[in-house]
């Protein structure tokens, strides 16, 4: 009978504690995914500042060779024969599209970022919620019961 308890109390043993290990392996995968989502969160914020800038600064280039483009084909109007401002008009025309082009691809780069940094947050939401089952403590209040006492006012 003693070797039946203590074979029952090693095997009990070994499985709490493979069981622990498990539980400790899983968050502590959870931990590592948060920390390569923050991190790739974090170098994603630095570029924000630079993207937003790029965006800004090529849009105002679009504008600015719009209006030159503008201003080339009004002169052209003027004088359709003339190959100098016809020239000049159709290199406005070109800068006036590449800027256009440049602007749309900086939207779109900063558009990115910020999907992508939304992405990542709502991850780092995912993995936190995972990681609570590990780190919350169940509460279950200890009710102490009284012994039963037998009903002496019953005949057996």
């Amino acid at each position: 009978m003693k070797k039946i308890l203590i074979l029952t109390s090693v095997v009990a043993f070994s499985l709490s504690t493979s069981a622990f290990a498990q539980v400790n392996t899983d968050s502590l995968d959870i931990v590592s995914k948060i920390s390569k989502y923050q991190l790739q969160l974090g170098k994603l914020q630095n570029t924000v500042n630079q993207k937003t800038y790029n965006k800004q600064n090529d849009s105002l280039l679009a504008q600015q060779s719009a209006a030159k483009n503008s201003v080339a084909a009004n002169t052209l109007s003027s004088d359709p024969e003339n190959k100098k401002d016809a020239r000049q008009a159709d290199n406005a025309a070109s800068d006036a599209k590449s800027n256009a082009r440049k602007a749309r691809k900086a939207a779109d780069r900063l558009e990115d970022v910020q999907k992508n940094i939304l992405e990542l947050q709502n991850k780092i939401a995912k993995e936190q919620l995972k990681m609570n089952k590990y780190t919350q403590v169940a509460y279950t209040p200890v009710m102490v019961t009284a012994p039963i006492q037998p009903d002496s006012t019953r005949q057996p």
